[in-house]
């Protein structure tokens, strides 16, 4: 149902027939991220020259200004120049006051699956102060947004809260997804759209990019550090997962954000009186529901009509994991564990509703991804680690089949090598982070010489979206340098009160956190 990684800035919403058509898939794989080996020499990788460009002036979602778009025309397969070609599309959003031309930020987003164009407006407002002096790029990465998408469209989702997930076949929707694509799924690995991205700077005319990668959009980042550094001037990696580190291992951060929360509302005295049992409450019902689904009626939480509810372990474990994305959000799953423990599985469901989209991801550009850089890297021990979680045992279960169908080409083992480098480089963790926990940006630095790591204690997912995190990057842009930068900011408490029950006035979210809570949870 849910993926590993995404991104918190998502700004646009599909249309709810759209979200309905696009949970197929996600119903069934659950998205992941990273694993590690080691090699020699890494593969030489050459941009291929771009043809068929077309560029223009346009308009994105949530913008009012103008911005730059356009598109090249690459090789779907590199190695065959002259073969089929795609179209990898592109928006520059012009610096307010330009500084020149010779250097841009290139900000990439997460998944893997989700498009950076539509995407827009979030990175819009987090990278105000860079665009000050500097362009910034945003590209559809190869089988996301307008980029030749492998979208997995499945029918008869008509109410995604009436669905058991367990009557889904991961191989048969696979199947079913890759007989409907118009693409090699082969070619929609991150190397590939690496050289993608190189052509477009080609294209652009940059010579030198600054680097913003959020969560998968870090192994990318990573990526072009390794394969093209002469060509970047600075990095930043946030919510990072190092070279080394499987996504399919997200099932520990995940447990590990769980434990966090219910810790926090063990320490917060009005959380701690309200709900003195949540850890056990929440035992209670992962145990009856991985006995039997409940069905009940309830409202709709997104039309109030009374509507047929399959509660199941999966829809609300995956709920649960979508909150702990937001500190928004994540500030009602105590008061949504105890009304679902006392039979009231409506804020629960208020939660589901806002993931059930798809959570706009590209499932099968995500498979293409997955089934190449993680799962093919398993190892029995890792295999064993994975399983110790629910999450974990999910995924493994799920991609086991839906890996079989993609039947991708395993990467080359250097290419879970640590990144050696000595690009100007700013780490960003987020310590309530329920993807990449700041242990994954330690295992970063392992071979960063220009590095800095810096923990946000009240971040989740996301950093430089929930604080001063992008004034860190603006500044690292500025100097090009990270041995002035003091994260001190990143202290500054910006968590809210638990929301306690229905006239807890104060934890009612404002407009901004409702959207990037939103935002958040449909991811």
């Amino acid at each position: 149902m849910h993926h590993g990684m995404y991104s918190p800035l998502r700004a646009r919403v599909c249309p709810t027939l759209t979200r309905r058509k696009k949970v197929a898939l996600a119903v069934v794989i659950w998205a992941a991220i990273l694993l590690p080996t080691v090699h020699a020499q890494p593969l030489t990788l050459s941009a291929p020259k771009a043809v068929n460009t077309t560029d223009n002036s346009c308009y994105v979602d949530g913008l009012s200004e103008q911005m730059n778009c356009g598109s090249i025309s690459v090789p779907e397969d590199h190695d065959q120049p002259e073969g089929k070609h795609i179209q990898v599309y592109y928006v520059v959003m012009p610096a307010i006051k330009s500084s020149g031309k010779s250097e841009a930020l290139l900000a990439i987003a997460g998944g893997p699956g989700q498009s950076a164009i539509e995407n827009a407006k979030g990175f819009d407002q987090m990278l105000t102060k860079v665009r000050q002096t500097h362009d910034v790029i945003l590209i559809d990465q190869r089988g996301t947004g307008q980029s030749n998408p492998l979208q997995c469209v499945g029918d008869g989702f008509a109410s995604p809260l009436a669905i058991n997930e367990s009557d889904f076949d991961a191989r048969e929707e696979s199947q079913k997804c890759l007989d409907e694509l118009d693409a090699d799924v082969t070619q929609y690995d991150s190397l590939s759209a690496l050289r993608d991205f190189e052509a477009v700077r080609q294209h652009l005319g940059y010579q030198k990019l600054h680097l913003y990668g959020v969560s998968y959009g870090t192994r990318m980042a990573q990526l072009y550090m390794r394969h093209y550094p002469e060509h970047i001037a600075t990095v930043t990696l946030d919510g990072v997962v190092p070279m080394q580190q499987s996504v399919l291992a997200i099932g520990d951060a995940i447990a590990r954000a769980f434990d966090l929360l219910i810790q926090d509302c063990s320490n917060n005295t009005l959380c701690h009186n309200q709900f003195p049992q949540l850890a056990a409450e929440l035992d209670k019902m992962d145990s009856e529901l991985a006995q039997a689904p409940k069905i009940s009626m309830i409202a709709d939480p997104r039309t109030g009509e009374a509507t047929q509810l399959t509660m199941t372990r999966s829809k609300f474990n995956g709920a649960l994991r979508m909150a702990l994305y937001s500190p928004s959000v994540r500030a009602l799953i105590p008061h949504a564990i105890h009304q679902a423990s006392q039979g009231n599985f409506q804020p629960i469901t208020g939660l589901y509703a806002m993931s059930m989209d798809g959570a706009g991801i590209a499932m099968g550009m995500h498979a293409s991804v997955v089934c190449a850089e993680d799962w093919q890297r398993l190892t029995p021990q890792l295999r064993a680690n994975i399983s110790q979680h629910y999450f974990g045992r999910e995924m493994l279960k799920t991609f086991e089949k839906s890996c079989a169908v993609w039947n991708m080409p395993t990467v080359d083992s250097s290419f879970s090598q640590a990144i050696a480098s000595d690009i100007p480089t700013l780490i960003l963790s987020g310590k309530l982070d329920p993807a990449t926990p700041p242990s994954w940006g330690e295992m970063a630095m392992e071979k960063l010489t220009n590095a800095k790591h810096f923990v946000a204690p009240y971040a989740t997912h996301g950093v430089a979206y929930q604080s001063c995190g992008n004034n860190l990057i603006a500044e690292l842009v500025e100097k090009g340098a990270v041995a002035d930068i003091d994260g001190e900011c990143l202290n500054k408490d910006i968590s809210r009160n638990f929301y306690l029950n229905a006239s807890t006035v104060e934890a009612i979210p404002s407009d901004t956190d409702t959207k990037q809570a939103e935002t958040a949870l449909n991811q």
